[in-house]
């Protein structure tokens, strides 16, 4: 078992974390967004990838989320917990809270989400798009920092950079929708594919734009919040990691097994090499 980590790189500045190696990866898919951290805690490996590059380069349309999830699973990364700022959609949810959220809405536009294509096809089963054993780990994980933590939520991934208008902040409330931001959905589909198990522990930094005190929250307010978010963060992935220990095996894991759906004696070599990572197992018995 070997845990990813993906969020600020504040992340992997954790008491304990031993052994830390910086790892740069090529990948079929072009580059990652930063060279990966690796290190122990607690005696389990750990890898963590600051998704927007160190010193928050990227924006959510260009993070190039396949190359991170390949360059993860090159590493024999089992489990992702993701770790992303948000905009609350609900009072309840204030700034400061967590979410483990448990579905996704999808309304990006501009990015590649699939490994899939280019000669292999495949389906894989995203009903679920959350593993639930994860997401109880980072539930059980919360229990040590003093944070208000809701348990389930709808996150609706936007295509940004720029925030919602009020017109749309308001469709999405009418939605029924927990949370907003921009990157999460991508990564779990990715993960999916890769057979990956992944949650996201969500953290609300304000409220979207539907909120009438909106427009009186000041980006000093919001940075003291993240701040405030990154050291509790830190303390449920420290916690989080003998949580994991105890997981049982997950179908997550076999995601592609009943998903390929082209015929392996049609895979040209090179869609075979670029995927092999990623399908190679499931096409052993066909050279």
């Amino acid at each position: 078992m070997k845990i990813g980590v993906l969020g600020g790189s504040g992340l992997y500045e954790i008491d304990g974390l031993q052994d830390v190696q910086e790892v740069g990866l090529a990948t079929p898919f072009g580059a990652p967004s930063d060279v990966f951290v690796t290190g122990t805690l607690h005696g389990v490996e750990l890898v963590f990838l600051p998704r927007h590059g160190r010193g928050h380069k990227l924006t959510p349309s260009e993070i190039n989320y396949r190359a991170n999830i390949w360059g993860l699973k090159s590493l024999g990364v089992t489990h992702v917990a993701a770790v992303s700022a948000v905009g609350s959609m609900k009072e309840e949810i204030g700034p400061g809270d967590f979410v483990l959220i448990d579905q996704f809405i999808d309304r990006t536009r501009h990015r590649k989400d699939t490994f899939f294509g280019e000669g292999v096809v495949a389906h894989v089963m995203f009903g679920d798009p959350i593993c639930e054993s994860l997401r109880g780990a980072l539930i059980a994980a919360t229990n040590v920092s003093e944070i208000k933590v809701h348990d389930g939520g709808t996150y609706l991934c936007m295509e940004g950079p720029q925030f919602s208008t009020r017109a749309e902040s308001n469709l999405y409330r009418s939605w029924g929708v927990d949370v907003i931001g921009m990157t999460n959905l991508t990564e779990a589909k990715l993960a999916r594919e890769a057979e990956i198990c992944y949650a996201t522990l969500a953290m609300a930094t304000d409220y979207d734009c539907w909120h009438d005190g909106h427009d009186e929250v000041t980006v000093d307010a919001i940075i003291a919040i993240m701040k405030s978010n990154v050291e509790h963060a830190r303390e449920v992935i420290s916690a989080m990691v003998s949580e994991i220990a105890k997981l049982p095996a997950c179908g997550h894991q076999e995601a592609l097994a009943n998903a390929l759906l082209t015929d392996p004696a049609v895979i040209g070599e090179n869609a075979r090499t670029r995927l092999d990572l990623i399908i190679g197992r499931h096409l052993k018995n066909h050279a």
